[in-house]
């Protein structure tokens, strides 16, 4: 993995995070480092998940998407299981 898609990786990672932290609706039960560490760790995988399939690292728009296709998905679900597992431990 070059250190462009290293760098791109971490960057979108920062920002799905941090606009999912913003955007998503209902309690924040998810801390922010947790929706950024599963940003950028999600991202990580969608480069690493592309150039597996083939596509070569020059042409950033495929490595982006892929980036951002992982990365989304993580956050959301890890912001709806947070909020699920936080919450009234009254209820039976």
């Amino acid at each position: 993995m070059t250190g462009s898609a290293l760098l791109s990786a971490l960057a979108v990672g920062l920002v799905v995070g941090i606009v999912g932290r913003l955007v998503l609706p209902g309690p924040k039960a998810a801390p922010v480092w947790l929706t950024v560490a599963l940003g950028v760790a999600a991202a990580l995988l969608g480069s690493v998940t592309i150039r597996l399939i083939g596509v070569d690292v020059d042409p950033t728009l495929p490595r982006l998407l892929a980036q951002i296709g992982f990365a989304v998905p993580a956050v959301v679900l890890g912001v709806v299981a947070a909020g699920r597992r936080g919450g009234d431990v009254t209820r039976s």
